[in-house]
Parts: C-alpha cells; sequence; structure tokens
C-alpha cells in the first residue's frame, strides 16, 4: 500500500456505523467529494450508458458474503449488509510499509497477489460473521463457542494466512498439478519412440494448458450453479459497477451505478484467465530445454513456475489496463472479459448501496494518488 496517508481523511467512529436501507447511500460522508459531475455519454437505446472514463482507477476490490471490499491507495474497507438490513462499514487495517519488492516490476505481482488473497480471506471470514448479525437467530442466549472458534478469535492474522495458504494449495493441486496427473497417466500408453520426437512434448504440453482451461471452466460453471455463489456473483457485478461509475466521472448513486457495465479489464478473474494461459508458454518452453523428466520432476517444475507465471500475467494484466484502446489489447483482454460472465451477474439496489458505502470508504482526497 502507498504511504499516502497524510492526504487521506480517516474514516472515524461515527463514520463507520449501520446504514438503513431507507437512508441516501451518498449523504453518508464517508469520503469527501472527488467525482467531477461531468455529463456521460448516454446512447440512445433505453437503460444503456455508454459512459467515457475520465480516468483508470487503482481502486480494485473483492465482493465478499452479503458485501463488497474496496482497496484504495492508503486505506482498505468493507461494507456488508447486516441481517437486519443495515448497513456496516469497517476499515480493514493493512500495514503503511511498502518493501521495495512490491515495486519491482516481475517480482510485486506475486507479493500483491499473496496479501490481497490473505487480506480477501479475512474479509470474507469477518464478513460473514457481520452478515449474521441481526437476525433472529444469531440472538439466541446459550450459544457456546467453539474452542477453533475461540482460538481463530484470539489468532485471526495467523488464521488468516493458513486460510490462504490451504487456497492456494488448493488452486494449485486442482489447476496446475491435476492436469499435468492426467497428462503423465496418457503419456504412459505413449511408446517410447514416439515420446521422444520433439512436437510431441510441444503437444502433450498444449494439450495439458487446454485441459487446464477446461477445468477451470467447469469450476466457474459448477460455481455458478449454487445459489449463494451467484448472490456474491452479484456483489461482484456491483463493485465493478461501481468502479466503472467512479472512472466515468458520476456521482455515485444508485441510479448511475446501474447503468454501467459489469465487465471489467482490470479483474481478477482476467488475472487468473492470464495466469492458466501464460502456463501455457512457460511449461512448454521449460519442456524444450529440459526433455522427458519423471512425474515427481515435471510436478515439482510446475510448482516451482508458478510465481514466474504471476509475475507475468500481473504484468500483462496491468499492460492491458492501462493501453485499453489499443486494437491488440483489446483482443487480448476479450478472453477474461467473457470469463467475467460467470464470475458477475447483474445487481439490484441494496447490493449497488453495498459496494457504494465501500467505495466511498476508500477514495482519497487528492484525485492523483489513484490514478493508474
Amino acid at each position: 500500500m502507498s504511504e499516502n496517508n497524510d492526504n487521506m481523511k480517516l474514516i472515524t467512529e461515527d463514520q463507520i456505523k449501520e446504514i438503513t436501507p431507507e437512508q441516501s447511500v451518498q449523504d453518508i460522508d464517508l469520503a469527501p467529494e472527488s467525482h467531477p459531475s461531468s455529463p456521460a455519454k448516454v446512447s440512445k437505446r433505453k437503460n444503456k450508458a455508454c459512459n467515457v472514463p475520465l480516468k483508470k482507477t487503482t481502486i480494485g476490490g473483492q465482493a465478499l458474503i452479503e458485501g463488497v471490499m474496496m482497496v484504495g491507495p492508503s486505506r482498505t474497507a468493507m461494507a456488508v449488509r447486516k441481517g437486519d438490513g443495515t448497513i456496516h462499514v469497517e476499515e480493514i487495517k493493512q500495514s503503511e510499509r511498502t518493501t521495495y519488492f512490491e515495486k519491482v516490476p516481475f517480482v510485486r505481482g506475486c507479493i500483491r497477489f499473496y496479501k490481497m488473497l490473505v487480506t480477501g480471506t479475512g474479509a470474507l471470514m469477518r464478513a460473514a460473521d457481520i452478515s449474521e448479525e441481526g437476525k433472529p437467530e444469531a440472538n439466541k442466549d446459550g450459544q457456546k463457542k467453539s474452542r477453533l472458534d475461540e482460538f481463530a478469535e484470539r489468532h485471526f492474522n495467523l488464521m488468516m494466512t493458513i486460510s490462504a495458504i490451504i487456497g492456494i494449495c488448493l488452486s494449485v493441486g486442482l489447476f496446475i498439478l491435476a492436469p499435468r496427473l492426467i497428462i503423465e497417466i496418457v503419456t504412459k500408453f505413449i511408446p517410447d519412440h514416439i515420446r521422444e520426437i520433439t512436437w510431441v512434448p510441444i503437444s502433450l504440453n498444449i494439450a495439458e494448458g487446454i485441459l487446464r482451461l477446461i477445468i477451470f471452466l467447469l469450476y466457474l460453471v459448477f460455481a455458478s450453479s449454487l445459489k449463494d455463489i451467484k448472490r456474491v456473483w452479484r456483489y461482484h457485478g456491483a463493485e465493478h459497477k461501481t468502479i466503472a461509475c467512479y472512472e466515468a466521472g458520476l456521482p455515485l448513486t444508485v441510479e448511475n451505478v446501474l447503468k454501467q457495465t459489469r465487465f471489467h479489464p482490470r479483474c481478477g478473474t482476467s488475472f487468473m484467465f492470464n495466469v492458466l494461459a501464460i502456463s501455457i508458454i512457460i511449461y512448454t518452453v521449460i519442456g524444450l530445454f529440459t526433455g522427458a523428466q519423471p512425474m515427481w520432476v515435471n510436478l515439482v517444475i510446475r510448482v516451482a513456475a508458478i510465481p514466474i507465471i504471476c509475475s507475468i500475467s500481473y504484468e500483462i494484466l496491468r499492460f492491458v489496463g492501462r493501453h485499453d484502446k489499443n486494437p491488440f489489447c483489446k483482443l487480448m483482454a476479450k478472453p477474461g472479459l467473457w470469463l467475467q460472465k460467470f464470475t458477475t451477474q447483474e445487481p439490484d439496489g441494496p447490493i449497488v448501496e453495498v459496494a457504494i458505502a465501500s467505495m466511498q470508504a476508500v477514495i482519497p482526497e487528492n484525485k492523483e494518488d489513484d490514478v493508474w
């Protein structure tokens, strides 16, 4: 995180409060006015907006359970709809120190990805607790917390780190190692003299990459079929729409946000596609130099190359996001935008209110602090 605290207005106890559904979110002074009121270019088609972005912001976010987390240049905040219908806004404390490596191209991607994963995991668990507050069943007396719950509360940061590591391991196992294991099994049925032909290992690596993309797509299709996940996707759509509204220079109102597109080129879904696509190239190139290796060596190589792949993918995401008017960059962004059809859904007004409350909490006073 950048060190711009002197330019920021800290969220006070009065500002971190419950917001009733009847209240207008834009009236809550979570951040100073920093939205130019330039008119957007609106198409003639009904309920369609073609807003031209006035800026690209570094503010990003993540959908939570009944909420949205937004990460600004020097503040991170989450807004969650509680069980009684009110909105709770809370600042997530982050380290103010930025290491040298977080600024180094092709290194910063892995560091930022890991930090975001830890922060996001903690926000998800916190949002789950907040969303239950105010529900009748949550106020029953005599409910005792388990020892695990008590331990987690005492060692929250440790639990977040462990959860993030487990999440990484599961993702690596499903999307990186599983496809390779399948290819290894197929390879055993190929005669040795054919396996030694140069184009065969290349074809197998490409097949592995395609299989990895298929598994990822099936995962998204399955997740999108779950009712609870669909609701999270709606908050994801609200996050994108709110950022798009802010970038278009429009006041953050429910009406303005709902008009925006739910697809954003600088989304984590696009990053994941970049990782899977780049892995095909990296693993194929490595295979040309290493040649045929035992199965365990191939698995170790794939795990060891993950930081390189993530770093390259992050830089590509930044480059495409910065040059999104370039025809080539538009073409590169299309697969990630298409995958967002699975990971985002159209939100309604109450969901957008939550995203706006989270966004307002991280907008800097200095308009230049969050320029992409």
